[in-house]
């Protein structure tokens, strides 16, 4: 570690740098001005990446060092202000590290690497040193990749497709692809000292997913110049509504740097989601206001702390499967022209990838070198960029050992024992696309796992088209069926019924089809398994009627939500009625499509919506018996036989056996707050209220009776689906044992009370 004066030293330039040689100029010609040549000292070969700091004799620069296992040699490149590019070869070789530290090298600086080996794409090396390679340790990025055909390593436009790989192009990539940036890793600009962790327990967490550009772009209070960057999210108009809303932690879309796939960009559109990352220490440049020569960094550091001060978690949606290198006809842009066959799956045939993601590609998380890779890349994000957890995309693909998926494996078990990610938020989406790859319920504890299981239920269950009610049973009070072993927790569950990959909630209840022609691929992109209704009419419509139930389809789906038990989660836009025309793949549509429109809020219908979520969540945040810490026994805890959770037919009697495997369009579950395991942080037992959740499907009207003592002697009114606004009905109290009328198509929320 540097003392303080060397610190200051390497900021304010202070010490003298050593002589360095000169080369001709470009042409070659001594008689041209001659460019100076740094020196390359040994250095080191840890850290990874590009790390500036105080080197010997208290000499300023930059220590470089990249794994490349298999290479024969490798080049530095070095780029100035006009592009020109000075090329340093690393001599320097520790356990396949390439390293040396470059004096006078400075935050700012651009650079890549050039690395040497042999083409064979045949037992899959496809080292070409005309193409310039990102860092896979760099922290900033400037630039985007283009990706045209000097980019790949083989010459793409061969005219025999079929071995267009193994033909290699020799044309020079770095005039077309972006440079890493030497970053300083103490900027004096961020006060990251004073960032506190909000540090929310999962049982009390309702997570927020959003798009960072998406949620900003069209925000009318957000300075236009600050609209679609970390900056217009860390802004108190967009902090506000986070705040109103209720929610405890936002989930990112992906924010490492990323690239557009060339199908894409052929049709004019480009990778909205950010599911093709190609720098996992780098926040995306093009998420920036404030510049992209790595003030991307302090940005986003600055957005951290301001969602935090808000008392909001940030969990990056991340994407460690794939890379956006695609498979054998993909572009040469980091980890293919640094070790192919080190960093990616191959197959028996090593031209071909092994793909588990769809992708083209998966990365060979079992290597140590890989795993390190990400392993650092999740440290940094948390310890130096501050952010509180992770969603890792297609994380059955990093489970899997040589080829299944193995709960055992090397990226879990390093998880496991680590003393920084251990700590925090870790959500598994609990699937890919390989064999045996659907894992939902299998993770480890310390996990977390998007549970489709209570997608589906709760969709089927509003649509009419559950063959019976069993399965709701278990996904409204927490999945035990999935998550009851090895000391997991109802909050291993995180329910949602509408995420980013599919229909918005308002497109749930409007649409039966997916309409993504706008994505040019023939609307054959995308899911077809929607479990949608369109409520009479597909698409838009003018009928009142249809409109009005398609609304209260949507407050029965986010009241149905926010009441059980697990951890819920929201997609932005929901809560006040958001659509994308049908799309349910709208990856690709960096436009309105993508992005949220808050004219919105100025219609009532959306206005009540956006009421109601808050409400649900401020009764979630206050009901300690809605978000509980330990799965519901179903069995008698007190000598009055009430238990902690029953279920009751319409009748008022409990449901027994028989009734779990009948159809039903009517549920009702009673929580009981007298029964709530474990104690408070005094040590005091937890008492709440209790509550009894009728949920109707059916359009007409039933009768429904309510249970008398010794469950409850009376029930105040507290939520009314039925309603457009929640300010009427609700607070009427109703005596135990009363039947009750409940409307067609309705969530009924009502807590015992004494009925006085």
């Amino acid at each position: 570690m540097s003392s303080a004066a060397e610190q200051e030293a390497v900021r304010e330039g202070e010490r003298p740098l050593p002589a360095v040689g000169r080369r001709p100029g470009p042409n070659g010609r001594r008689g041209e001005a001659e460019v100076p040549v740094p020196p390359v000292w040994p250095g080191a070969p840890t850290p990874l990446g590009a790390r500036y700091r105080v080197g010997p004799d208290g000499v300023a620069g930059t220590n470089f060092a990249l794994w490349a296992g298999g290479a024969e040699a490798v080049e530095l490149c070095l780029f100035d202000g006009a592009g020109t590019e000075t090329r340093l070869p690393l001599t320097e070789l520790t356990h396949e590290i390439w390293h040396g530290f470059v004096p006078g090298v400075r935050p700012g600086q651009r650079y890549g690497f050039r690395v040497h080996g042999r083409w064979d794409p045949w037992t899959g090396g496809r080292w070409n040193p005309a193409k310039l390679l990102l860092d896979p340790y760099a922290r900033a990025v400037d630039g985007e990749f283009a990706l045209p055909p000097e980019v790949y390593g083989h010459v793409r436009d061969w005219p025999q497709q079929h071995v267009a790989d193994t033909v290699r192009d020799d044309r020079d990539s770095a005039p077309y692809v972006p440079k890493g940036v030497v970053v300083h890793d103490d900027a004096p600009d961020d006060e990251w000292a004073d960032d506190r962790r909000p540090k929310t327990p999962w049982a009390d967490s309702v997570i927020y997913e959003l798009h960072v550009r998406g949620f900003t772009k069209l925000h009318p209070d957000i300075p236009q110049e600050l609209r679609g960057t970390y900056a217009g999210l860390a802004h108190p108009a967009a902090i506000a509504h986070l705040v109103r809303l209720g929610v405890t932690a936002v989930e990112l879309l992906p924010v490492h740097q990323f690239a557009h796939e060339d199908h894409l960009l052929r049709r004019g559109l480009r990778n909205h989601w950010g599911y093709n990352s190609i720098g996992y220490f780098a926040p995306h440049a093009a998420y920036s206001a404030s510049g992209t020569a790595g003030q991307q960094v302090g940005e986003f550091k600055r957005m951290v702390r301001a969602l935090h001060a808000a008392g909001i978690e940030v969990i990056l949606d991340v994407v460690y499967n794939h890379t956006a290198e695609a498979g054998e006809l993909g572009p040469t842009l980091s980890l293919k022209g640094i070790d192919n066959r080190g960093y990616y799956r191959l197959q028996a045939d090593a031209r071909r990838y092994a793909d588990y993601t769809g992708c083209g590609n998966t990365l060979h998380v079992v290597q140590p070198h890989v795993l390190r890779l990400i392993t650092d890349s999740l440290r940094y994000w948390v310890t130096e960029m501050g952010v509180d957890g992770f969603r890792f995309d297609l994380a059955a693909a990093l489970a899997r050992s040589m080829h299944d998926v193995d709960m055992l494996s090397p990226f879990l078990a390093v998880i496991a024992q680590d003393p920084v990610l251990r700590r925090v938020k870790l959500i598994a989406e609990p699937w890919d696309v390989g064999n045996g790859g659907y894992q939902v319920g299998a993770f480890p504890p310390l996990w977390t796992e998007w549970n489709d299981r209570y997608r589906d239920a709760v969709r089927d269950f509003w649509r009419g088209a559950l063959p019976d009610v069993r399965d709701l049973g278990y996904r409204l009070s927490g999945s035990s069926d999935l998550y009851a072993w090895g000391g997991r927790r109802p909050y291993a569950s995180v329910n949602f019924i509408t995420a980013h990959d599919g229909f918005t909630l308002r497109d749930l209840v409007s649409y039966e089809r997916k309409h993504n022609e706008a994505n040019g691929e023939g609307n054959r992109d995308g899911t077809n398994d929607n479990r949608s209704w369109n409520c009479g009419a597909e698409g838009e419509t003018d009928d009142p009627r249809i409109n009005a139930l398609r609304r209260r389809q949507i407050r029965n789906l986010l009241t149905t939500l926010l009441l059980s038990t697990g951890v819920p989660m929201l997609v932005a836009g929901d809560e006040m009625g958001r659509t994308q025309g049908g799309n349910n793949n709208a990856y690709c549509q960096d436009n309105e499509v993508g992005w949220l429109d808050w004219s919105l809020l100025e219609q009532p219908g959306s206005s009540g919506l956006l009421a109601l979520t808050s409400r649900l969540l401020a009764l979630r945040g206050a009901h300690p018996v809605l978000r509980r810490r330990a799965f519901f026994s179903g069995r008698p805890q007190t000598a009055d036989g009430l238990r902690d959770l029953a279920w009751f037919t319409p009748r008022g009697k409990e449901m027994t056996e028989q009734d779990w495997y009948a159809p039903a369009s009517t549920v009702a579950l009673f929580l009981s707050g007298r029964d709530i395991p474990g104690r408070d942080t005094r040590g005091a037992q937890v008492v709440d209220d209790s509550f009894l959740t009728i949920l109707h499907a059916a359009d007409r009207p039933t009768a429904f009776q309510l249970p008398g003592p010794p469950w409850a002697e009376a029930y105040e009114l507290v939520v009314d689906t039925s309603l457009e606004e929640q300010s009427s009905a609700p607070g009427t109290v109703h005596r135990g044992g009363e039947r009750v009328t409940v409307p067609g198509r309705s969530v009924l929320l009502l807590r015992v009370c004494d009925g006085r």
